[in-house]
């Protein structure tokens, strides 16, 4: 049964960094991609990562700040996350999909997710 495990959400102060991971377990996946969820706001697209290539999809609010990388032999996506701010806190989602687009950031073409793990940036 394919599983998607989040970690490295914690409590940061604005300017500052976190590493978020993902490990994918029970199939292989074509896209990875990291959501986000504010309080009271739906959830939103931040990053898209394919397997094979490497190609790399950011939203514009997170492009030079946040990288998303893969390390195929752990099962491992990170979203490495720099310049935090304020607006930055949600709580971080992982989601895989077999294939498509990865310019497609509506989260509804994603079959599976993680269980979140909790950012909050403080001012």
């Amino acid at each position: 049964q394919a599983q998607l495990v989040e970690s490295g959400g914690n409590l940061v102060q604005a300017g500052g960094s976190l590493r978020l991971s993902c490990v994918a377990s029970g199939r292989t996946f074509g896209i990875m991609g990291w959501f986000r969820q504010g309080s009271g706001k739906e959830r939103e697209f931040v990053a898209a990562i394919r397997w094979t290539s490497g190609i790399t999809y950011y939203a514009d609010s997170v492009k030079g700040r946040f990288t998303i990388s893969r390390d195929n032999a752990k099962n491992t996506v990170y979203l490495q996350m720099n310049s935090l701010k304020p607006e930055d806190t949600a709580v971080y989602y992982c989601a895989a999909k077999g294939d498509g687009f990865i310019s497609t950031t509506s989260a509804a073409v994603y079959d599976y997710w993680g269980q979140g793990t909790q950012v909050t940036v403080s001012s």
